[in-house]
């Protein structure tokens, strides 16, 4: 079969009517996207497809959070047009227009040696975790704490806390995930100190982001939820440096999978008050 003429790709914005194709390429990937999912993304970012002969081939997503940062995220290529350079070609074009932005992302093994091509250096590693949820896991909360359902009044807190956790302007993904899931804030007398939303995602349920002070804070949080969703599917993506994959792994909850998190600029500085120990999804960070 000859080589596609690359100058029969066009390469032009995604809209909601092409989410329907952006899932069968994640079908195809063996990716547990939704087209809920995708829609969810969609309508907090952008993304651009590659189309030859009126046929979706190639996607890429990305997000901005304010005017410093950005992450990309459902890079796709259809099986049958790798090796092609069309995903060098979108990535290229998505960086292109996020302007001067330190843009993230967090490649699989496969596109790891692009994203380097790109100027994209490693800096952490995440582990995906999933299974049915276990039992209820008891973790013993210290004088003072509660876990307890965010309330009205949270919001702004929450979102403060996220914004120092990640070193990012996180509140549009935030109003986003809150408003689709469940959340549960973790608090030391009365004053909130991180949260974890539930939502569900893919094949079942994904707990995420999970803000804490610590990792004692933490497992409280996703202890609560795994026990609330005991015998559902559930996943987690987590930082390796968290500190949590072992535990995971006691509770029942083993990795799966792993991607390497990488940035092309200055990565963020987060602050000092709380850390990211779980992901709102591997594409956004």
């Amino acid at each position: 079969m000859a080589v596609q003429d690359v100058a029969q790709i066009v390469m032009r914005d995604m809209t909601g009517a092409d989410i329907a194709a952006v899932a069968d390429l994640c079908f195809e990937q063996q990716w547990p996207h939704r087209e809920e999912d995708l829609q969810t993304l969609l309508s907090i970012g952008s993304g651009l497809v590659a189309e030859i002969d009126g046929r979706i081939v190639g996607t890429i997503m990305a997000w901005r959070f304010g005017e410093t940062f950005a992450t990309l995220g459902v890079v796709i290529v259809a099986v049958a047009h790798q090796g092609r350079g069309l995903g060098r070609q979108l990535a290229s074009a998505m960086i292109e227009r996020l302007g001067e932005r330190t843009v993230l992302l967090n490649a699989t093994e496969e596109g790891r040696p692009l994203y380097s091509r790109l100027g994209f250096a490693e800096i952490d590693t995440i582990c995906q975790h999933q299974a049915l949820a276990p039992g209820q896991t008891l973790v013993p909360l210290r004088a003072g704490e509660r876990v307890r359902p965010m309330g009205a009044a949270d919001a702004e807190a929450l979102a403060a806390l996220y914004n120092s956790a990640t070193g990012m302007d996180r509140r549009i993904l935030l109003e986003t995930v809150l408003a689709e899931g469940s959340t549960v804030v973790l608090c030391h007398e009365h004053e909130q100190k991180g949260f974890a939303v539930l939502r569900r995602f893919g094949r079942g349920w994904v707990i995420g982001p999970v803000v804490a002070p610590d990792v004692t804070g933490a497992k409280a949080l996703i202890a609560h939820w795994l026990g609330m969703q005991s015998g559902s599917f559930c996943r987690i993506d987590v930082p390796e440096a968290s500190g949590l994959g072992t535990w995971l792994e006691d509770i029942g909850m083993p990795q799966v999978d792993r991607v390497t998190r990488m940035a092309r600029g200055a990565a963020p500085v987060p602050g000092e008050a709380a850390k990211v120990f779980a992901l709102a999804a591997q594409a956004l960070g």
